[in-house]
């Protein structure tokens, strides 16, 4: 007799038996990797005892070299070292800085870097640093990983995110979960200490910002606002003291190799400038002094920039800096006393540093990974993380509608009816787009395709219902169905490449600024579609049922639908074309009701007086 083994579901079929995941933070300068043994989540050293692995990889005649043995590189090979290769993810080679590289575009859009090796996707470098990471990960639990939670800026939209996805699949990995990296600096803080209550996460990266609104209760983290910056980061710090040392000895900022050095001698005296008052750069050979306050003086700006987006994230939160209770600080750019300092003043109180802000989202993606590979299936944590700009369709007259709104928790799944705007309408094109204006000229083209085989019926009759999925890693699939056949079509939406960083920080800016002349624009566009569905029906109206008009009837309402027409191409104000609109249709009231009246004349003829009778006693 064959037994079966029976356990519970998320469980092994032996409970002693522990899976391994680990957690990554792929970051724009330095990426780490964590793992939880004996309960405690912590960050993997190399054999060297060094946690941080740089974002760095050297191409050059041999196999890549990843980490510190491609910095070592850095300097001879300026161009063939690879560094902040992060910002380049899903982006075209227009829309970024070189950072002194030479940038080709590819046929999927994707900027990609020439090199001596060849053209250097950032998909590709980030997949040889993931594998580096991986490879570390494996050393230390002794076996083969089950799966991994990879962070990402909460400013990543999905083509970023995609990218992500795509890197780790190319270094074998298997993705259980895509993490907002504030989300995960959350968990790790949110498990130890049981904090409650409204929390800012202030995460200065290398290559970029983000400040998320996050609120704490009873083990459910629910991201309430987001913000921030992807061109911020402690890179940008850098590139100011570099320019300025350059600059006070008279070298060329132009020239890569000494940019490169520059940039290292840079990062050397920022990191010195944490823990004392006056720091010495060595710049072609010379020696160059720089104190605490000249290198404050130097980055004050770019630390302004930052405390702007942590208040309009406030605004979208609808909160006072009063109200948090708590600000977390990660990344390592948070170690700049002028950072602490300016976030220490807005919030009205000091960060929380308990924890190493360089390793922080790896060990929350780490507790994360655990969880979700069943290691602990008696412990339950919500994580809601949220869309950081709203989803739609483009409706008749270039207008946005909203399907899924910016802050809406994920995963999520909306379904919005829509339905044929001409008569006879047997197909219909689907325009997903992104953003917060209500124009579609002033949002983000996300993808198109089409509902075909819808049966012709009138304008207004079909049933089309449109459902958008985003999954928990933020991608979107839409599906169009027709109500009464049950054709369909579907998409998964892969952007393309192509927004730019500005873009992407300005979107939420505009819809405030333009927010007055926005409503407006949709008044307009609103007012001119009733109008010209008015005049498609009064024209189709006036050819089906000419004979019960008078020539001066019809004279009369032509001439009021070429004035409307006029109107709406040539007046700005909704309130005209409406009152026009109404008129016009106060006008064809009388011809309305001779063509009911016809109707039911048609419907009624050959019916017998008894029959009608007989029928209307059987309603009662």
């Amino acid at each position: 007799m064959a037994l079966l083994q029976i356990s519970e579901p998320g469980q092994t079929a032996a409970p002693h038996e522990r899976k391994h995941a680990l957690g990554i933070d792929l970051g724009t300068t330095n990426s780490l990797v964590a793992t939880v043994r004996s309960g405690t989540a912590e960050a993997l050293p190399d054999n060297e005892g060094r946690v941080l692995l740089p974002s760095a990889v050297y191409y050059g005649p041999e196999q890549p070299l990843v980490g510190h043995s491609a910095l070592v590189q850095a300097s001879e090979y300026p161009t063939d070292t690879l560094q902040s290769f992060k910002r380049l993810m899903g982006r075209g080679a227009g829309d970024v800085d070189a950072m002194g590289y030479t940038l080709l575009e590819s046929e999927e859009g994707m900027a990609r870097i020439q090199t001596s090796a060849g053209d250097i996707s950032p998909v590709q470098a980030s997949a040889d640093v993931l594998a580096e990471l991986a490879r570390r990960g494996r050393d230390t639990v002794g076996s083969e990983i089950d799966g991994v939670v990879i962070t990402v800026p909460a400013y990543f939209d999905e083509a970023q995110r995609q990218a992500t996805k795509d890197a780790a699949t190319l270094a074998g990995l298997r993705v259980i979960r895509l993490l907002n990296e504030p989300t995960a600096a959350a968990v790790a803080y949110g498990l130890d200490s049981g904090r409650e209550g409204l929390i800012a996460v202030y995460d200065l990266g290398g290559g970029t910002f983000d400040i998320s609104i996050l609120r704490l209760n009873l083990g459910v983290f629910e991201v309430v606002a987001t913000g921030g910056d992807t061109a911020l980061g402690g890179d940008d710090f850098d590139q100011a003291l570099a320019h300025w040392a350059l600059q006070q000895a008279g070298l060329n900022a132009g020239d890569p190799a000494q940019l490169r050095a520059a940039l290292m001698a840079a990062r050397a005296a920022k990191e010195q400038l944490s823990a004392q008052d006056s720091a010495e750069l060595i710049i072609g050979g010379q020696s160059l002094a720089i104190t605490r306050e000249q290198f404050e003086a130097l980055i004050q700006s770019l630390v302004k920039r930052s405390l702007r987006a942590c208040r309009r994230a406030l605004r979208d939160a609808g909160c006072e800096p009063t109200d948090v209770q708590e600000v977390v600080m990660v990344g390592g750019s948070t170690r700049v006393p002028l950072v602490r300092s300016a976030v220490a003043e807005l919030f009205g109180r000091d960060p929380l540093t308990s924890i190493d802000p360089d390793t922080v989202v790896a060990v929350g993606a780490a507790l994360q990974a655990d969880l979700l590979v069943g290691n602990k299936p008696d412990q339950e944590l919500l994580l809601l993380d949220v869309i950081p700009l709203s989803l739609g369709l483009e409706t008749v007259g270039g207008l946005v509608e909203k399907v899924i709104e910016r802050n809406t928790t994920i995963p999520v799944g909306k379904a919005q009816e829509f339905t044929t705007y001409k008569d006879g309408q047997t197909a219909m094109a689907i325009h997903v787009v992104q953003g917060e204006r209500e124009l579609v000229s002033d949002c983000r083209s996300l993808a198109r395709f089409e509902l075909r085989g819808i049966p012709p019926m009138v304008a207004g009759a079909a049933r089309i219902l449109v459902t958008f999925q985003v999954d928990a890693d933020g991608l979107l699939s839409v599906t169009a169905e027709e109500q009464s056949t049950g054709v369909q079509a579907s998409i998964s939406v892969k952007p393309s490449y192509g927004l730019s960083d500005d873009q992407i920080a300005d979107m939420l800016q505009a819809s405030w600024r333009h927010a007055e002349g926005d409503m407006l624009a949709r008044q307009l566009a609103e007012e001119r579609v009733a109008a010209e569905q008015l005049v498609l029906s009064l024209h189709a109206a006036i050819e089906q049922d000419a004979s019960l008009l008078e020539a001066e009837e019809r004279e009369q309402l032509e001439v009021a639908m070429l004035e409307l027409v006029g109107l709406c191409e040539n007046s700005e104000e909704p309130a005209k074309i409406k009152q026009a609109c109404e008129a016009l249709g106060r006008q064809s009231e009388a011809f309305a009701a001779r063509r009911m009246d016809a109707a039911i004349g048609k419907a009624l003829a050959g019916v017998k007086l008894d029959e009608l009778e007989s029928m209307t006693e059987d309603k009662h």
